[in-house]
């Protein structure tokens, strides 16, 4: 079949939801971390997440709703243009529960970290918390957001500054996600555990 996207869920396609998430997945999941200007703290999942260069090392996300509270955006978007910082912390299948009930749209004063039963840590490089015991954290700078079309979506783009890895995801000198089961976020309420591992070597690196 075929059909052309608009605002209008599956719209003309005969399709109860938009499939465009479901298409582009899995999609790893960004725990972002904020601090507000009066020293909240905030935490919330984005699924539109990924790494996007080495050196230096930049992350993305981006946030595509808004809260009546933050205007145009929501709490982690709102606290970055203030703090100019932020972290992303890796979620791992067992933090599921924690991470969902963190998705919930709550006033900006509520702290997610104890909504969700979560312990957190101060970061080192910037002023913010961060998960405790998650398998790694990255504490980021904020380089840029950019307006993208529609209606409320932001592309927030920021430098790891600082780096957490729990001491039991370190194997041999490398970070091994077999070590944890990575928690991704498939299409419409549908999550995926990554478990299983193939190595492929690219042909001019034989």
């Amino acid at each position: 079949m075929f059909y052309t996207p608009s605002n209008e869920a599956g719209a003309g396609s005969g399709l109860a939801h938009n499939p465009f998430n479901a298409i582009v997945t899995p999609r790893p999941i960004g725990w972002i971390s904020t601090r507000d200007a009066d020293g909240s703290d905030n935490l919330a999942p984005y699924s539109f997440f990924n790494a996007v260069a080495y050196t230096p090392p930049q992350v993305m996300f981006s946030s595509t709703s808004n809260k009546a509270d933050r205007g145009d955006t929501k709490d982690s978007v709102a606290n970055i243009r203030a703090s100019g910082v932020f972290c992303v912390n890796i979620v791992e299948f067992t933090a599921r529960d924690a991470m969902n009930a963190s998705s919930e749209m709550l006033p900006k004063d509520v702290d997610e970290f104890e909504h969700a039963g979560l312990t957190k840590e101060q970061c080192e490089t910037i002023s913010c918390a961060r998960v405790a015991g998650a398998p790694a954290a990255l504490e980021c700078k904020l380089t840029e957001i950019i307006t993208l079309r529609g209606e409320h979506n932001f592309l927030v783009l920021g430098e790891v500054t600082g780096v957490h890895m729990r001491d039991d995801c370190i194997v041999d000198g490398r970070f091994d996600i077999t070590t944890f089961t990575p928690l991704a976020r498939m299409g419409y309420k549908d999550y995926t555990a990554v478990r299983d591992v193939l190595t492929l070597t690219r042909p001019d690196q034989k």
